[in-house]
């Protein structure tokens, strides 16, 4: 069977491309999609589940863990293999290696070969050995590449095909409508053999943007797309794809040019790799960022950027007004599609997600604490040239070791609060890799790289991270045990798949934040309870649902419910998952 026989699909491409490239013959277009497909295509369209609750990732760099002393040093990846195999088997279902291939600049993100695996961190086997035991995520930087590139070495030297491959604008262009995440020149200079040109540079002058506007950077991307596949990349995370399309006297964002580019990817991948699950990142405001779903037809997941932002200000400030605002205006993710649950990454902590809701001397207080606790603060350009904070930089460990009054004693007890409440959420938890062994700031990488978000992506010796873990009283002992012992509970929920049923718990106390999980099947409930606070509070029994013909439990053992209690007390940072159907092995 050729593509063009499924029922309706050569209509949809036809229709993509005539939108997309108007210039040319949309026939031929398809013509070459199913050629280049034609290898790849799926034995079998049936749709199968692609997450459940035991659905749980971890983020790191492909370096993250380093162990090349000794007789025998093993490449980063293997190093990571093995700490996967020895610490995380059983715990987490899939992991997200960052970018991989070799790279110029921002700690991976400047690709210079889309098709090989950077040789200091290991092998496409390394990649597939990984595979062969949790599910992997790889990015696609799809936006721009390296200045270093072939395409963009061919561009300087005007040879094809790269020379076709960039955005070139004259310096004098009115771009002030364009959105811009960093502070740096949209534009720069480059000198050609055929002269100079202004090229676009959306986030640094060693970060070229490419044309999409160019049939052939398209095909480009998709022949990249299915190797990883084929390499046995589970999840496909499309960097910074929001910006993608460029269209002069636009903003330059989200463009429905943008939106068609994903809609054609999923429908590629549901062609070839149907078991793969397309994840966007667009670290917007919220209602730019659920855009990504589409119609159920765009992103299988999209990333809760309001979530750290949002999770670490109730914490420091021991109150939860805010993050239920957001709760109660979140829909629920539609069928196909679920949310991508972090509360930190290799990136900072977004503030652009709070807009709206974190404001004024609030927000400036947020700011304040964590530049006390350690924190390095990146900014970006307005259209009226003026500058706004857009990041923080810090390790959520030390993010979270006090409040706004200053740290305190409850740094662990706040911390493991923080993930209990992101894996409880509707949609799939993933755990950065320092959150799991509670790393704290990095400053000697920051002033070694001279980059703010290197303070949270330090790298472990192994064998020091193995002393470290052999200590049961060390804080990264301490937190992954705990940490891990959540995450085997949790797996085993059916309430806590991540499209089961959420509703916002409203309470009296300021501190006390809560939601109500149901299964798909409505037989098991968990009513997910969380002291925000450093001093006790207590919930009412009676504004919880127990139903008096089933038997009420706290999944995590703390919390007794006797026969008549009025009320349920919660210890400072305490967790308790309530649930009717206990289901603990």
């Amino acid at each position: 069977m050729t593509i063009t026989q499924i029922a309706g699909l050569g209509d949809r491409l036809n229709d993509f491309f005539v939108t997309l490239y108007p210039d040319h013959h949309p026939a031929a277009l398809v013509g070459r999609l199913e050629k280049v497909l034609e290898t790849h295509l799926a034995q079998t369209l049936e749709q199968l589940p692609l997450w459940d609750q035991a659905t749980i990732l971890m983020i790191t760099y492909g370096d993250s863990l380093r162990q090349e002393k000794g007789q025998n040093p093993l490449k980063p990846l293997q190093t990571l293999l093995l700490f996967l195999q020895e610490r995380l088997q059983g715990v987490i279902s899939g992991v997200h290696l960052l970018p991989f291939f070799p790279y110029s600049s921002d700690d991976g993100f400047a690709v210079i070969d889309y098709r090989q695996v950077n040789p200091h961190l290991g092998t496409w086997e390394d990649i597939e050995a990984i595979a062969q035991n949790f599910e992997v995520m790889a990015d696609l930087v799809i936006n721009h590449v390296s200045s270093e590139s072939e395409w963009f070495q061919q561009f300087l030297a005007q040879e094809k095909p790269g020379c076709d491959y960039f955005i070139t604008v004259p310096p004098d262009t009115d771009l002030q409508l364009v959105v811009r995440p960093r502070s740096s020149p949209l534009l720069s200079k480059f000198t050609t053999t055929k002269g100079d040109h202004y090229v676009w540079t959306t986030f640094s002058r060693d970060q070229i943007d490419v044309n999409f506007a160019n049939p052939d950077v398209l095909f480009e991307f998709i022949d990249i797309l299915l190797g990883y596949c084929q390499h046995g990349v589970r999840f496909i995370r499309l960097d910074a794809v929001g910006f993608l399309w460029k269209k002069s006297q636009t903003a330059c964002i989200h463009l429905r040019e943008t939106h068609l580019v994903i809609q054609l990817i999923r429908e590629i991948l549901a062609l070839t790799y149907p078991r793969t699950v397309l994840i966007t990142e667009t670290n917007v405001p919220n209602r730019e960022n659920l855009s990504y779903f589409g119609k159920g037809n765009e992103a299988h997941m999209i990333y809760n950027f309001s979530l750290p932002p949002l999770l670490l200000n109730a914490l420091i400030r021991g109150e939860s007004r805010h993050l239920k605002t957001w709760m109660k205006s979140m829909p629920p993710a539609q069928d196909g599609c679920a949310y991508f649950n972090f509360t930190a990454s290799h990136d900072g902590i977004g503030l652009r997600p709070a807009e709206g809701l974190l404001e004024g001397s609030e927000f400036e207080q947020l700011i304040d604490t964590m530049e006390n606790f350690g924190a390095k603060v990146s900014y970006r350009s307005l259209p009226d040239g003026t500058e706004k904070p857009y990041e923080l930089n810090i390790s959520l460990f030390d993010a979270l070791q006090g409040t706004i009054a200053g740290p305190d004693q409850w740094q662990r007890q706040r911390f493991l609060c923080s993930q209990a409440i992101m894996m409880a959420l509707e949609g799939v938890p993933a755990f950065y890799i320092h959150s799991l062994l509670a790393t704290p700031n990095d400053h000697a990488r920051v002033e070694a790289t001279q980059h703010n978000r290197s303070i949270n992506r330090h790298q472990w010796d192994y064998d020091q991270l193995e002393g470290k873990l052999a200590d049961p009283d060390s804080d990264q002992a301490w937190v992954l045990r705990e940490l891990t012992k959540l995450i085997q509970i949790r797996r085993l929920q059916s309430a806590f798949h991540p499209n089961a049923t959420q509703y916002t718990l409203d309470f009296q106390s300021p501190a006390i934040f809560g939601f109500w999980r149901q299964s798909r099947d409505r037989r098991q409930s968990i009513f997910c309870l969380f002291n925000l606070g450093d001093r006790p509070s207590t919930i009412p029994v009676s504004s919880l649902n127990l139903i008096c013909t089933d038997q009420w439990q706290d999944l995590l053992g703390k919390v007794v419910l006797e026969e008549g209690a009025i009320e349920i007390t919660l210890a400072p940072y305490q967790t308790a998952w309530i649930t009717n159907v206990p289901l603990l092995h």
